[in-house]
């Protein structure tokens, strides 16, 4: 389980074919201190097991499902990413609660600049957005961020917007987003739960036990 409260901005280098999947190498100094074989790291909010590891990065594989469900498809040497380790017993829940399990890619639409604040409009998947409220919790490229705007559930294209304050912008890899760039999107545990609860609900044959 991770928070969504990225540690460090770490960088591929180097991507190796393996079967259907893929091996990556990160460098990534503070996330290896003290790291063991098993350990999971979230790397831009996906979920990776260490396998290897050096003094300063650490080595993972990503399956097919992974590839196909996360921007890890088109990573290559040089891409940057941001990097969680996952949350130590008893430590500070500083974001909320992230599984590092990704729900699909959205696209970044729009990127306001402030005077204090950069406020970034993502296009998400339509089946992602009943999971979206104004004021809740997501996680883009693995960071815990609160929505500050929805579309309306009305709208042709689904999205979302989230204000990001300037120590969001240097800590991980929102300061380099344009126009055009891809992210990873995780939606809150806690309403995809209810959404599935809801489906049986209403799905449930009249007459039977509920």
């Amino acid at each position: 389980m991770f928070t969504g409260i990225i540690e460090e901005i770490g960088r591929i280098t180097a991507v190796e074919p393996s079967g259907d999947g893929l091996r990556l190498t990160v460098h990534a100094p503070t996330a290896v201190e003290g790291v063991r074989h098993g350990d999971s790291i979230a790397v831009s909010g996906v979920c990776l097991t260490v396998v290897d590891w050096t003094d300063e990065a650490f080595t993972a594989d990503v399956m097919k499902q992974t590839l196909d469900m996360s921007t890890l498809s088109g990573a290559g040497v040089g891409t940057t990413v941001n990097i969680e380790r996952a949350l130590a017993s008893g430590g500070r829940l500083g974001g909320h609660i992230v599984q590092g399990h990704i729900d699909g890619t959205g696209t970044v639409i729009d990127v306001r600049p402030g005077d204090e604040w950069q406020v970034v409009r993502v296009e998400i998947p339509t089946r992602l957005a009943p999971l979206v409220v104004d004021k809740g919790s997501v996680t883009l490229d693995g960071t815990s961020l609160t929505v500050s705007a929805v579309s309306e559930p009305t709208a042709e294209v689904a999205w979302l917007e989230v204000s990001l304050i300037p120590e969001t912008l240097r800590a991980t890899t929102f300061g380099e987003r344009r126009v055009g760039d891809r992210v990873n999107v995780e939606t809150d545990i806690l309403a995809r739960h209810v959404e599935r609860l809801t489906a049986f609900a209403t799905s449930a044959p009249e007459g039977s036990a509920r």
